[in-house]
């Protein structure tokens, strides 16, 4: 699947959450860690972090971007993609 000029459709980034019990996101590029306190998602427009107890993550369909997750949701938080900083030699060798 590619685009002109190389570029990278985003996917619409949604989520639903009912009685701070359920949550269904869209827009899920990747889960990257979880346990029953934390959830840490990936999407295009940044790192979510879910915050909570007993979470746990009841579907998740890398294909379609959908996730869902049940349990006692306390928080949400999103923190910037930062593609600008690089890695360790990018540090480096400025």
């Amino acid at each position: 699947m590619q685009e002109s000029n190389n570029k990278i459709q985003r996917r619409k980034h949604n989520l639903i959450m009912e009685d701070r019990k359920n949550l269904t996101l869209t827009g899920i590029v990747d889960v990257d860690s979880f346990d029953e306190q934390t959830v840490i998602l990936i999407t295009d427009i940044g790192e979510l972090t879910v915050k909570g107890s007993s979470l746990q993550i009841k579907g998740f369909s890398i294909e379609s971007g959908e996730l869902s997750l049940d349990g006692e949701i306390e928080s949400l938080s999103y923190q910037e993609v930062n593609h600008t900083n690089g890695g360790f030699f990018s540090k480096l060798f400025r």
